[in-house]
């Protein structure tokens, strides 16, 4: 009797308003019937099951239901259906006067041609369109019209032929809609059925204290207040916290910063002068076309005059030995702004500032760049690329090795090996492979090298070694969040992201 008393004494209000409603056959009823929504009755019921009143069961099921477009094609009917309807009038028509007697759109128009076609109703012919099936095939109606007269369906009762017949649909937009279901059945149990005949009512029991039962001692005198069940399963609450992606570029960066790098920064738009001409990029390099580079629709204002004479000294001439591209540079092709293909940029502004009494000195950046790339699972027109530079004159080859060594160690990669490659700004230049050891490969992350004398001498006045690497922070994060496709690193989806590790935890 005692555990009774205390089982109705936790009951919330919500639990007792939906109390009395249980045997309800539908869900819906028993919210329009305690005059709450499906979440507070939802929670009240999984409450209520903790306390073994009840037992829940669900049921999920998919759902086929008529889209937008689909009840509009209803009513109208099919696109392909009002060009057959055309078609049975005058048998071969143009093309343009079809479209415009079926007064279709443009994407109608081209997805009734697709259908019609691959069910050898109609052939194309010298910009014609010809009908060549009988009359017959007009009236009857097609699998994809009874398909959308039938709907709702439930997916699970399908045959294979409407299954394939769903699929056309879908590949057409806002037409059929799958949707999911739930459905949430409720047995009382005798606990339950013993509770509902108490009549139990909301208001005989104290759920807070406030200030103003307090003051007046006849609110709460002679009564109860509810028990709570601290056992009791509760709604999750997600705090705000960063983007995985900001978390790891915050880790890198503050490898570097313990490293005793400098962190570089600029804007994300750049003039060709800095983004390619100061790195001894020729102005007919395919990566200044408007296939690779996203151009902005302004003009810069190059820099101080012996910066400008000199870069166009290493590409007309040659310095430090070299021969120079041979031709005459444009300062005009240098003026146009673009957005920063690479954080190098940074690199070569931040050594036409340098004072060579301070040095050695080491810099680092973490950030975006773009790139016109088309949009796949691992290319995207945006990405983040890790950036350092090293100015010693002491500086050699195995001091870069290192570096990249000690920092990629720090990002949780224990093997690494280094490949000779090429690139435009550096000699020598190596590729960075790191050991996967689940996939058992080497995986590529970018490349590194010297900073070549066209490079530094325009910008420094003389040689002295640089040592720089770049590679892409983005195929990091891929590796270490096991995510596949480069576009889900940013999509919003908040269950995914609440649900995201801390990087390094």
């Amino acid at each position: 009797m005692e555990n009774h008393t205390k089982l109705i004494e936790s009951l919330s209000p919500n639990e007792i308003k939906v109390l009395p409603y249980l045997e309800e056959s539908k869900f819906v009823n028993i919210c329009i019937k305690s005059n709450l929504d499906k979440v507070a009755v939802l929670r009240a019921l999984e409450y209520l099951q903790n306390k073994k009143i009840l037992e829940l069961t669900s049921e999920k099921k998919k759902i086929i239901e008529i889209g937008t477009n689909g009840a509009l094609y209803k009513k109208k009917g099919l696109p392909e259906r009002r060009l057959l309807n055309v078609l049975n009038d005058q048998r071969i028509l143009l093309l343009k006067d079809a479209q415009q007697l079926s007064k279709l759109s443009d994407d109608e128009f081209k997805a009734s041609i697709g259908v019609l076609k691959r069910k050898g109703l109609i052939d194309l012919n010298n910009g014609k369109i010809v009908f060549n099936a009988g009359k017959d095939e007009i009236s009857k109606k097609s699998l994809e019209e009874l398909f959308i007269d039938s709907l709702p369906l439930d997916y699970d009762s399908l045959t294979p032929e409407k299954i394939n017949v769903l699929k056309s649909l879908q590949s057409r937009k806002d037409i059929v809609e799958v949707t999911e279901d739930k459905t949430v059945k409720i047995k009382v149990t005798s606990l339950g059925k013993t509770l509902m005949k108490e009549g139990l009512k909301v208001g005989d029991l104290i759920e807070q204290i406030t200030p103003e039962i307090l003051k007046k001692e006849l609110l709460w005198k002679g009564k109860k207040f509810r028990r709570y069940d601290v056992s009791s399963s509760v709604p999750i609450i997600n705090g705000g916290k960063r983007h995985f992606v900001n978390q790891a570029v915050d880790y890198a960066r503050n490898i570097w910063t313990d490293m005793g790098f400098q962190e570089m920064r600029g804007d994300m738009i750049q003039s060709g002068f800095w983004n390619f001409d100061a790195l001894f990029t020729a102005q007919d390099h395919p990566v200044r076309e408007m296939q690779d580079t996203f151009f902005i629709d302004k003009f810069a204002n190059l820099p101080d005059k012996k910066f400008v004479d000199a870069v166009r000294k290493a590409h007309e001439e040659g310095v430090g030995g070299s021969k120079g591209w041979r031709y005459k540079w444009d300062e005009n092709d240098a003026k146009k702004m673009s957005l920063r293909t690479h954080t190098t940029c940074l690199s070569s502004k931040t050594l036409s500032q340098l004072d060579k009494n301070k040095l050695p000195m080491k810099f680092f950046s973490i950030g975006k760049c773009f790139r016109n790339e088309t949009l796949d699972w691992s290319h995207g027109f945006e990405f983040n690329q890790s950036e350092g530079i090293v100015v010693d004159r002491n500086a050699n080859f195995r001091h870069l090795l290192g570096y990249l060594k000690q920092f990629f160690k720090k990002m949780g990669y224990e093997k690494l090996r280094f490949n000779p490659a090429y690139f435009p700004y550096t000699e020598p230049s190596v590729e960075i492979h790191v050991w996967h050891p689940e996939k058992k490969v080497w995986l590529e992350l970018g490349g590194a090298g010297i900073f070549r004398p066209e490079v530094v001498i325009p910008l420094f006045g003389e040689y002295i070694p640089v040592l720089a690497w770049g590679p892409g922070f983005d195929r990091v994060l891929m590796d270490y969040y096991k995510v596949k496709d480069l576009r889900e690193l940013y999509k919003n989806n908040f269950t995914e992201l609440r649900n995201k590790r801390f990087w390094m935890k």
